[in-house]
């Protein structure tokens, strides 16, 4: 009697401490769970990438002034056949035949004091159209010389327009575009003189 009821007592006390260990396993697997949960900040970083992302936009925007970076350049004087000095340029030079015919269509806008020179190697008989453009410019055709044989103001094509239509002719070795009235605020006038090093210089294009 008194053995059984030890016995009993003993496979009570066995129950007991199973039941617990099991519990303790549950526990532990909750506790793990809650863990793989707290690793969800992913959003917190993903929220800062954002808007590193957003501050790295707005440096490119502040810097969309800096056209052609890629482009020799040249600095151009507009004298009057008098001597007197019209205006200064820095001018992107377009000199190979992939350049002059890209142009300023890839080009979202001009500052003021920027332009593009295309070289020919002789002087001839050209035209110029409005292709793909996002704004208006003034297209100045000189001769050999650097001296202005025509000016025109072209406007930028219309909203369901290529620009294509829109063709400007005159004759040079060297035609200079500059923004629309740009000519017109600098008293700029046919019989004026492109001064620049890059006026006469041969080419291997014509």
């Amino acid at each position: 009697m008194t053995f059984r009821s030890s016995r009993r007592q003993c496979l009570r006390y066995l129950s007991i401490t199973v039941a617990s260990i099991g519990l303790v396993g549950c526990i532990g697997d909750s506790t793990k769970q809650s863990d793989t949960t707290a690793e969800g900040p992913p959003t917190t970083v993903s929220k800062t990438q954002t808007e590193t992302g957003q501050s790295g936009t707005i440096a490119e925007d502040s810097d969309t002034t800096q056209v052609h970076t890629d482009y020799e350049t040249t600095e151009i004087k507009i004298e009057s056949s008098g001597g007197s000095l019209r205006g200064t340029i820095t001018a992107a030079i377009a000199d190979t035949s992939d350049l002059r015919y890209l142009g300023l269509s890839e080009t979202e806008s001009l500052p003021e004091d920027r332009g593009m020179l295309f070289v020919f190697n002789s002087n001839n008989p050209r035209t110029f159209v409005m292709r793909e453009m996002d704004f208006g410019i003034d297209i100045m055709y000189v001769d050999s010389e650097g001296i202005i044989t025509s000016i025109h103001h072209a406007d930028a094509p219309g909203p369901d327009e290529d620009g294509s239509d829109q063709r400007f002719s005159g004759e040079g070795q060297y035609v200079l575009e500059v923004n629309k009235n740009w000519t017109t605020r600098h008293d700029i006038e046919e019989g004026d003189i492109l001064v620049s090093e890059k006026i006469a210089e041969p080419t291997n294009q014509s």
